[in-house]
């Protein structure tokens, strides 16, 4: 009974994170540690099916030998993780090493020693996706209770699977459609061809470099695609005019910050990206606008696309000016580095600059 317990509480708690979760590699970690703790075993695996080769590959591994047979890559039917993935039926061997469908390479390749493994199907539709495997139960037998336990750990992981690939999917969708946005407001300029890819490989080098998040970097690229956004309520005899702007035009002009802003305002997902793009014209001295922000008031990710928004302007043909060279606009940067710029940006941009990583 106490068992029985246990493992429901671990089960308990694992269900809502798997459930709710889109970080793959968090669900993978989460659910082979269960696996394992709820089993009492020695090891756990959870392979995946690449759907190309037709293979299983072991997507993440418990044990002492993890690490050594997360290298390891098995044909469909071969071994018992194989047999369970051809047939689809769940399966418990007691004597891994008499067993004809034992593969004994596995123990050759990690120096570990199975001796019993039990073995479900992860489905998804009705289709194999993966096999979850736990192996050397430490006390005992490997029982019905045991699969029974297995296989709802397999239910939650196809979930949480098929979760992941829904979001990565809606994620894709949604930056195609920031970059179509962006590519509109493009059109109606031809001087500004390209200028939103540029900032955006830009101003991720930066990000890189100064060591942002995953998810940092995510919102990063999306607040540099959307940047300009606004411009889209500038008319058409300010944003397309050949020569500077006069004082009237260049205030009308400065509002496209505001008009970005504003006009993702309800997007959940970009609530973290809303103001970089109302930022993005702030100045490190406080000079800036639309809100005269100053020195770390400024978003970090705003800071970064100002950097790289201000050097392309500067190293692309604009039809009131020449373009500067990519040494002349770097020496600009630096020069105005603590009154325009964030001194930490300007350089990360430098270093990479003499690394290499800066291409027009």
């Amino acid at each position: 009974m106490q068992k029985k317990i246990m493992q429901l509480k671990t089960l308990t708690e694992l269900a809502p994170l798997i459930n709710s979760s889109l970080d793959h590699n968090l669900i993978r970690k989460k659910t082979i540690e269960a696996t394992t703790s709820v089993l009492n075993s020695e090891a756990a695996s959870l392979f995946l099916l690449d759907k190309t080769s037709g293979e299983l590959y072991i997507d993440v591994a418990t044990g002492e030998k993890g690490e050594e047979v997360e290298r390891i890559r098995l044909k469909e039917g071969v071994g018992v993780a194989g047999y369970v993935a051809e047939h689809g039926e769940p399966l418990i061997i007691h004597d891994a090493q008499t067993d004809r469908r034992f593969f004994k390479e596995i123990d050759k390749a990690s120096g570990f020693i199975t001796r019993s493994i039990i073995c479900v199907p992860v489905k998804s539709r009705e289709s194999i996706i993966g096999v979850l495997e736990g192996i050397n139960k430490r006390e005992g037998q490997f029982d019905d209770n045991d699969l029974e336990v297995m296989e709802s750990i397999s239910n939650y992981v196809a979930v949480a699977i098929d979760n992941a690939g829904l979001h990565k999917e809606l994620k894709k969708t949604f930056y195609d459609t920031a970059e179509v946005m962006a590519d509109t407001i493009e059109l109606r300029d031809p001087y500004t061809g390209g200028h939103t890819k540029r900032v955006r490989r830009y101003s991720m080098v930066i990000g890189g470099y100064m060591g942002l998040s995953r998810s940092e970097l995510e919102n990063l690229q999306l607040a540099a695609i959307l940047h300009d956004i606004g411009k889209i309520g500038v008319k058409d005899d300010i944003l397309l005019k050949d020569g500077e702007l006069e004082e009237a035009e260049f205030h009308k002009m400065k509002m496209h910050s505001l008009y970005g802003a504003d006009l993702l305002k309800n997007v959940e997902q970009l609530k973290d990206v809303i103001p970089c793009i109302r930022g993005h014209h702030e100045r490190y001295d406080g000079k800036g606008y639309p809100d005269g922000l100053k020195d770390g008031e400024i978003p970090l990710m705003a800071r970064i696309i100002t950097v790289a928004d201000t050097f392309d302007a500067m190293t692309t043909e604009r039809p009131y000016r020449k373009k500067l060279s990519r040494e002349a606009a770097f020496a600009e940067l630096k020069r105005f580095s603590g009154i325009q710029f964030d001194p930490d940006v300007v350089g990360a941009f430098l270093q990479a600059f003499k690394d290499g990583r800066v291409s027009l």
